[in-house]
């Protein structure tokens, strides 16, 4: 199973803007609903990509400098941040397959096995 990451005010830059993969950060809440619906869609994302993207976890209330530095107003919020470029985001649920759309992630997937 893969592997999904919980980033803090101190690791988020290493974890996050330091990787050489694409990453996708969940910006959530512990008593956050939606934040809760979430959470299996990118443990199929963290599954189906594991190797070639990262999924990593923020909870903003623990983590309150982060969610002031990326203006998160409302949660969950979804970013993707690829390697230089400049990160994308989506707000509230959102399935596995629209995230993957949303994120173009089809060009990361693992290339089968011949």
């Amino acid at each position: 199973m893969a592997e999904i990451k919980h980033a803090t005010d101190d690791t988020f830059e290493q974890m996050v803007l330091h990787s050489e993969r694409p990453v996708i950060v969940d910006f959530w809440a512990a008593w956050c609903g939606p934040c809760k619906m979430v959470a299996p869609e990118l443990e199929k994302i963290a599954e189906k990509y594991d190797g070639s993207v990262d999924v990593v976890k923020v909870d903003v209330d623990a983590n309150p400098r982060l969610s002031q530095a990326f203006g998160i107003m409302s949660i969950p919020t979804i970013a993707f941040f690829a390697p230089g470029e400049q990160p994308k985001g989506v707000m509230g649920f959102r399935p596995a397959e629209d995230l993957e759309r949303s994120f173009g992630l089809q060009q990361f997937a693992p290339k089968p096995v011949a």
